[in-house]
């Protein structure tokens, strides 16, 4: 009986390989894999989409699909992995490159749960898993997830995306392990001590950004672990850190504790929270010591572009000293006003008329009138009025300056074509002359060190010279009036008493209002401050640089 049966199922086996073998793979599938109705655990071919199952697979069948998937990638049968998804081609580089990015040594999973439908794939069922990769630099845990399709026809398929290698990847992106690539946010921007960070400053957030995009930072040292990076190979995200690296760093020249004096100083009490920008320099180098602003338009320190004001008269008195040869004793008379190019000009209130007055004594009292009639009378020929231009660009280094890092700065300007009535009043600091308080700060370094040193923020970096130093004789002159100006002139109520200082105040007409403004220098640093609405230079901006020059 046994012996009959056996022969029959033979008969039967060698009946169905003469029609094509194919009723073999049936016969094995039915033995291996349960009824013929069960789902089919992989795709076993193209996975059609067009032809989705209204309904998900069913728990059981998306952890079966799931574990066989998860199997192949563990074991680095990796098309055989791709194979159980629905786009085969595109998983299997995927997985290629996921084992060659980590350095791939070892890959296991473990629970490996059905949690209910997707939510981000409608109509698939999704499976949970966490993942253990040993890699490049040690062992990464993280969990991640997977959908599982169902066709009409009962064919499986993991839908493939890069979230599948870990959450929340995009298909551009890869992952790699070791030595971290270069986190660009990770640069510190430092102040000379090469600790303080100055993104700790809030005039300088924007600026730190700047520097830490365009410099070249020094130092430092790579961590190692596991980071997301894009088709380029930057860092888009670190998962894993298995060794903390050094941060590299830019150092600046700013100096911290100055710095947070100018914080503080243009959010003094009695600006009544007017906007405000100041500008601290090493006189000596050209070092920008200190920057801070306040307001909602920007940063006033490098970028507010006004008219100077009577600051503008240190460039006039240098180039009556080097144009017309004259020197702080000449004459230089004080009117109430003076008509001129068919404008009328005023002194600033509180300016008493001296027709005796010097340049120097003018320059103390910062008599408008004299600086435009003898403007005028040595600086205006034949109706060319360029030598206010040329004395800025030749002697004070005005032009397009890169202080570094990629920071941007507004140009001053002093027209050389000036017509009409701005031929006076660029005499004053005010038509057509614009600057900023880097500018002026700059103005009053070169006086005190006898030369142009263009302002830097990174030490080491390429500084533009001065077509001609300015003389000993003419910085001499404007050193001895500006010292004047510090102990009894304009600037007297707020620096009076203040050893070796030399000031220049400056009150410009914009508008309905006025903007004050002081530029000054002392042994160590040359400084210029900024108030918009300020009543007067020395009653606003006065305020400002007061604190920078005595370091609180």
């Amino acid at each position: 009986m046994n012996r009959a049966v056996k022969i029959g199922i033979a008969g039967t086996c060698t009946a169905l390989l003469a029609l094509g073998g194919i009723g073999t793979y049936h016969i094995v599938q039915g033995l291996t894999s349960g009824s013929a109705g069960d789902a089919k655990p992989g795709a076993g071919g193209t996975f059609d989409a067009s032809e989705m199952s209204s309904t998900p697979p069913t728990g059981a069948e998306a952890v079966k699909l799931a574990r066989a998937f998860l199997d192949s990638w563990s074991k680095q049968h990796l098309d055989g992995a791709a194979s159980d998804t629905d786009v085969p081609d595109a998983a299997s580089q995927a997985l290629q490159d996921y084992r060659a990015g980590l350095r791939l040594k070892k890959l296991s999973f473990d629970h490996i749960v059905a949690v209910g439908p997707s939510t981000a794939t409608p109509g698939a069922t999704k499976v949970t898993f966490d993942v253990t990769a040993q890699v490049a630099g040690g062992t990464w845990n993280y969990s991640s997830a997977i959908a599982v399709l169902k066709s009409t026809s009962g064919q499986l398929a993991v839908h493939w995306n890069n979230s599948v290698l870990h959450p929340g990847m995009s298909d551009e992106q890869k992952l790699t392990a070791g030595e971290l690539p270069a986190d660009p946010s990770a640069t510190k921007v430092v102040a000379s001590d090469g600790r303080t960070d100055l993104s700790g400053f809030p005039s300088l957030r924007d600026i730190t950004a700047t520097i830490r995009q365009n410099a070249k930072p020094a130092g430092g040292s790579e961590g190692t672990g596991v980071a997301v990076v894009d088709s380029g190979g930057a860092a888009v995200e670190r998962v894993k850190v298995f060794t903390k690296g050094r941060a590299p760093v830019v150092r600046t020249t700013i100096d911290a504790g100055l710095q947070r004096v100018a914080e503080t100083a243009v959010k003094d009490a009695h600006l009544q929270g007017k906007p405000a920008g100041t500008v601290a320099l090493d006189w000596r180098d050209g070092h920008i010591l200190a920057l801070a602003h306040t307001g909602d338009d920007g940063d006033i320190a490098i970028n507010g572009i006004k008219s100077p004001g009577s600051t503008m008269k240190i460039i006039t008195a240098a180039a009556l000293f080097d144009r017309a040869g004259l020197t702080a004793s000449s004459p230089a008379p004080c009117t109430d006003s003076l008509m001129a190019n068919s404008q009328m000009f005023h002194n600033d209130p509180g300016v008493r008329p001296d027709p005796g007055a010097s340049l120097a004594q003018a320059f103390t009292v910062s008599c408008n009138t004299s600086f435009i009639k003898d403007g005028f009378r040595y600086l205006v020929h034949d109706g060319d009025a360029s030598a206010l231009h040329d004395e800025a660009v030749n002697v004070f280094g005005m032009g397009s300056w890169t202080i570094g890092g990629g920071v941007a700065t507004t140009d001053p300007s002093i027209p050389s074509d000036v017509q009409g009535g701005d031929q006076a009043a660029q005499f004053i600091g005010q038509g057509k002359v614009t600057a900023t308080p880097l500018f002026m700060a700059s103005v009053a370094a070169t006086v005190r060190n006898a030369g142009f040193e263009q302002p830097v923020l990174l030490p080491g970096q390429h500084q533009e010279t001065a077509p001609r130093p300015i003389s000993a004789r003419t910085a001499g002159y404007l050193q001895s009036m500006m010292r004047s100006v510090a102990t009894s002139g304009t600037a007297a109520p707020r620096l009076g008493g203040l050893a070796g200082v030399g000031a220049k105040t400056g009150t410009a007409e914009e508008g309905d209002h006025t903007n004050g403004w002081l530029t000054a220098y002392n042994s160590r640093v040359s400084v210029a401050a900024l108030v918009e609405g300020g009543t007067s230079g020395v009653d606003s901006a006065g305020y400002v640089v007061r604190r920078l020059l005595t370091g609180g």
